[in-house]
């Protein structure tokens, strides 16, 4: 597992949220990076503060008419990429 901090984890949760809708999917992918509970934990804390949101039972979104994507940072782009 990488060491990240909070807001990392956060910003790399939301991309890759952007590239993966599907939560099944998007957790596993993230568990090369992060752990599942971090995973989980990072998904829940940004439904709750408005972030991202859920438009079905499976399925995530970024909620970008509420809150605007993060500029990604340049450490997280190849993680990104590898996801």
């Amino acid at each position: 597992m990488i060491d990240l901090s909070f807001n990392d984890k956060m910003i790399l949760i939301q991309y890759a949220i952007q590239k993966y809708e599907n939560e099944a999917i998007l957790i596993e992918k993230l568990k090369t990076v992060l752990s599942e509970k971090d995973a989980q934990r990072g998904i829940d804390t940004l439904i709750g503060t408005q972030h991202v949101r859920r438009i079905g039972p499976e399925i995530l979104e970024n909620n970008i008419s509420h809150t605007e994507l993060p500029d990604l940072p340049d450490h997280l782009k190849p993680i990104i990429d590898n996801l």
